[in-house]
């Protein structure tokens, strides 16, 4: 058999192509027999030797790059074990470990490939110590079983039973409470010993010695003690348990037995629920978990309550908030080093990303005495380890200078584990300048608090008072010396540590400096005075403060006379706007409306005054390449563009189709009924080219319920303006409308959203996505404008459940090369953040970061004017803005002069500016469409 078992190995370390050049050669035929099928052959083997070893070596150099890389471990391993490289397989595997906890999967495939060269090498020490490990990961009834099966086939060792006795008696520790797999332990073990029952009986017809009678009657005890500890857990299957021992036993069951198998199963229907509820539930069972978990704690069995975390954690391990929740509770509760150092250190190296669990490992080791040197080479993992926000590499540095510094003695001048905790200052700090900096764009400590903390220990512990005084300079010339809360933090440092000169000397340029609160810092430095100057001093810090707040008034009132004339100025527009529609509603009721006249502007502006909104500004055009904060504001003002009520229609994408004349001709002007804006939704975005838009939107939205009306917008010339109203009977149904925002009409998305007057209500807004920080979501750019949903579920679902994927299209429809990603739980989003940011999708390399927009940049003057201009009114334009040319269309022939009443020449023709074309105030009157074309006609 190990002839047999040493043959196997050996074909699976072999290359692909030696077992076919094996046949080759026992039929007669080697590689230079000129076999036209065994070259090809060979040559194809070879060919993709040499691509799986380029694929491993490109693994390995990835790796090396980024060792917590996940999946990248997980392909070389397959491609190690396909090739059967034993040695680098080992290797790797043993680097996956380090770093991760291994699935059941992952161990079950090691410990199998280490089994049989055990047996080739007569060395089990190795594989137990495995099986070691591998119980130690996640609880695993499989690996115990296995564990204790490979034990048992060492029994003819010295020990052998007692060792395989010793591995049941773990696995009962571990997995024996398990309601669902625990009797499988429970079984296996009674097996085992039933079999050693079966070597000690006698032969039939021969009667057995008092010292074999001794040992039977010392083994049907074992067994008995077996059934009656099994039959006191309360597990699901106890019936058939229960009926076995019957069965088996040549004696009635003690009356204690059946006593405490009772009490056994009324606990059973107790547990029952939960465990049914986990039997229902769909993977990863976190709810039905965690409601599981509150049970067990309020019944407050130490030993079940671990067995529940554990199993939660085994289909939950990248939940972060499970394991601080379960280390909490060894933490405060159990106590026992190695259970709560085990917990902690599985904790981190599932959650790598999350410095919450770091920092409990860090106070967890220094709280049960870890070696030291243990303890730092956990902090280097941490700093390793690939953390989402700059703030969390600022958290575990200052976790670790605290442990650092509790470990000082600061009776003595002088110690090796103070100069530790200086360098590890100085360190951090570099740290934070240069790694985080360059990664974030930003320190994460902009208020400086670990050199802060530094300044304090050299204050107040080691009477270092010049040294904090350098460090708190450093503070200041990073540009906090503006704010007062850092001049009074080193003012108090001052007044406890230092003298009473550097306090003034703190306090003066504190006034001089500060432009948030100078009132409070003044104040301050008249309380000190009054407390500890002279009446010299006194005097010097009450003019300084006059003088200090006189000029911080005087810049107050410049700043509010100016705010003030922004406002003024802003009022005259707004009566400009007003008084220029009505001097055209005037003008158009005085004259009559004749064929050919051009008045497509008139009659757009009617139209708006009509509707009680005035034409909005034209967007900006946003590049493709644009960050994540672009794209946000631009679908935000898309949303106020045309999803609230009243808004002005889409630009024109194409030619609109001209509906047809019966379709136009007695299409009634509805206004909206304010009274029904709850019944009501306002939908826009819409395909110009919709030839009956009325009977396309009924159908779109007759699965939200019954419509009452579709008030549909045309221009006065009969075209589609590409929005309506579509009004439901129910308030229901309009809840339902809104869920078909943004979607595809003529492959172009459609934007539906609630009908709300913004005069009325001017704090509303429509924009339905978050823009603050979501860690559950992420943000992906650099996707190729080809990418679909679809294709987008297929590559993030690996690492995660998702909820919702938003592909970011413009306002055509077409993808702009971003999309959002809305998993179940921050865990997922952070480890799809680890292994796809950087990745390749169709030659593209995608950027992958959580979801966290930056916040807009208010304008500190009203619209694009800049301060100090006067404000004239905006031009007013049509209901869609600005035309897409600015380029004049009037004949340079026509053009008239600026100067008033000045003269000049038309076809060689002298002609004088008449009054009727000049403004109030001799400027030259702009003329419009109108105008034009009455000029044209002679009139």
């Amino acid at each position: 058999m190990a002839a047999a078992e040493h043959g196997q190995v050996e074909r699976e370390t072999r290359a692909p192509g030696d077992e076919e050049e094996e046949e080759m050669e026992s039929e007669g035929e080697g590689p230079g027999d000129g076999s036209s099928e065994g070259n090809a052959q060979s040559s194809s083997d070879e060919e993709d030797d040499k691509e799986n070893e380029a694929e491993i070596q490109r693994l390995e150099e990835q790796l090396s790059i980024n060792a917590f890389d996940y999946n990248c471990h997980v392909d070389l391993i397959k491609l190690l074990r396909q090739e059967g490289e034993l040695e680098r397989l080992r290797r790797a595997r043993q680097k996956m470990s380090e770093l991760f906890p291994l699935t059941e999967e992952i161990w079950l495939d090691w410990l199998k490939d280490e089994m049989k060269i055990a047996e080739e090498d007569s060395n089990r020490e190795k594989v137990y110590e495995l099986f070691q490990r591998a119980v130690k990961d996640y609880i695993c009834p499989e690996i115990w079983l296995e564990y204790a099966q490979y034990s048992i086939g060492g029994m003819g060792e010295e020990g052998g039973i007692a060792k395989v006795r010793s591995v049941f008696e773990s696995a009962l520790t571990a997995v024996g409470l398990h309601m669902t797999k625990g009797s499988t332990v429970w079984d296996a073990y009674r097996e085992f010993e039933n079999a050693i029952l079966g070597t000690l009986q006698p032969s039939p017809g021969s009667v057995p010695s008092a010292e074999q009678q001794q040992m039977l009657n010392a083994q049907l005890g074992k067994i008995h003690a077996l059934f009656k500890r099994q039959l006191g857990v309360p597990l699901l299957d106890m019936d058939s348990t229960y009926a076995e021992y019957e069965e088996w036993s040549e004696e009635p069951i003690p009356e204690t037995v059946v006593q405490n198998y009772k009490k056994t199963l009324k606990q059973v229907e107790k547990y029952k629920p939960y465990e049914e509820a986990l039997l229902a539930a769909e993977t990863p069972k976190l709810v039905e978990y965690q409601a599981y978990i509150d049970f067990e704690l309020k019944e407050g069995d130490p030993a079940r309550i671990q067995l529940i975390f554990e199993r939660a954690l085994a289909e939950n391990c990248l939940v972060p908030d499970l394991w601080a929740r379960y280390t909490k509770y060894l933490d405060r509760q159990l106590k026992v080093k190695d259970l709560v150092l085990s917990a902690h250190d599985r904790a981190a190296r599932n959650c790598p990303w999350t410095v919450g669990l770091w920092k409990s490992y860090i106070l967890a080791m220094e709280r049960h005495c870890v070696d030291h040197n243990i303890v730092t080479e956990n902090f280097e993992k941490a700093l390793n380890a690939g953390f989402i926000q700059a703030t969390d590499y600022v958290e575990i540095w200052q976790a670790y200078l605290d442990y650092l510094r509790r470990r000082v003695d600061f009776t003595k001048d002088s110690s090796k584990e103070l100069e530790e905790l200086r360098a590890a200052f100085v360190r951090a700090l570099d740290y934070l300048k240069q790694e985080v900096e360059e990664r974030f764009s930003e320190s994460g400590d902009p208020t400086c608090t670990i050199i802060q903390n530094w300044a304090r220990i050299e204050a107040s512990h080691c009477n270092n008072i010049q040294k904090a005084r350098e460090l708190w300079d450093s503070i200041m010339t990073k540009g906090n010396s503006k704010f007062a809360n850092m001049w009074l933090e080193y003012y108090n440092l001052e007044r406890a540590h230092g003298d009473i000169q550097h306090c003034r000397k703190a306090l003066h340029r504190a006034v001089q400096c500060t432009t948030d609160y100078p009132e409070h810092v003044c104040d301050v430095l008249l309380t000190f005075e009054r407390l500890e100057g002279s009446l010299e001093e006194w005097d010097t810090a009450v003019l300084k403060t006059e003088n200090r707040l006189s000029r911080v008034n005087e810049q107050r009132a410049k700043a509010a006379e100016k705010q003030a004339v922004l406002a003024r100025q802003e009022e005259e527009k707004a009566e400009q706007r007003k008084k220029s529609r009505a001097e055209k509603k005037v003008a158009k009721k005085g004259k009559k409306a004749k064929p050919g006249d051009k008045r497509k502007a008139e009659d757009e502006d009617e139209e708006d005054e009509e509707w009680g909104e005035e034409a909005p500004e034209q967007p900006k055009k946003k590049h493709k390449g644009e960050d994540e904060k672009a794209e946000e504001n631009e679908t935000e003002e898309m949303e106020m563009e045309t999803g609230l009520f009243g808004r002005s229609a889409p630009k024109k994408a194409q030619a609109p189709a001209k509906p047809t004349t019966s379709i136009v001709k007695d299409q009634p002007r509805v206004l909206h009924d304010a009274n029904k804006e709850n019944l009501t939704v306002f939908v826009s975005n819409l395909p110009f080219s919709m030839s009956d838009p009325e009977k396309e939107l009924r159908k779109v939205f007759s699965d939200c319920g019954e419509i009452s009306q579709v008030r549909v917008v045309y221009s006065s010339n009969g075209t589609f303006r590409g929005y309506c109203y579509v009004e439901f009977v129910e308030e229901k149904s309009t809840l339902d409308a809104l869920k078909l925002d943004r979607q595809q009409i003529r492959g172009r998305p459609m934007f539906v959203s609630p009908c709300v007057d913004k005069n009325k209500n001017p704090d509303f807004k429509v924009f339905k996505y978050s823009t603050a920080l979501e860690k559950h979501k992420l943000f992906i750019s650099g996707l190729p404008y080809s990418s679909t949903k679809e294709e987008l579920e297929d590559i993030f679902k690996e690492h995660g459940t998702i909820k919702e994927i938003r592909v970011v299209t413009n306002r055509s429809g077409k993808p702009k090369g971003l999309a959002y990603v809305e998993y179940e739980n921050e865990a997922q989003a952070s480890q799809a953040v680890l292994k796809l940011d950087g990745t390749k999708i169709k030659e593209h390399v995608i950027k992958v970061a959580i979801s966290n927009p930056p916040r807009r940049k208010q304008t500190e003057f009203p619209e694009t004017t800049r301060p100090g201009t006067p404000m004239v009114p905006r031009q007013a334009y049509g209901a869609r803005g600005k035309g897409r040319t600015q380029v004049a269309l009037l004949p340079r022939s026509l053009h008239r002069q600026n100067a008033p009443n000045a003269t000049k020449t038309e076809n060689g023709t002298p002609q004088t500016q008449s009054a009727s074309s000049t403004g109030a105030e001799g400027e030259p009157k702009k003329m419009s469409n109108a105008d034009f074309a009455r000029m044209l006609l002679q009139k």
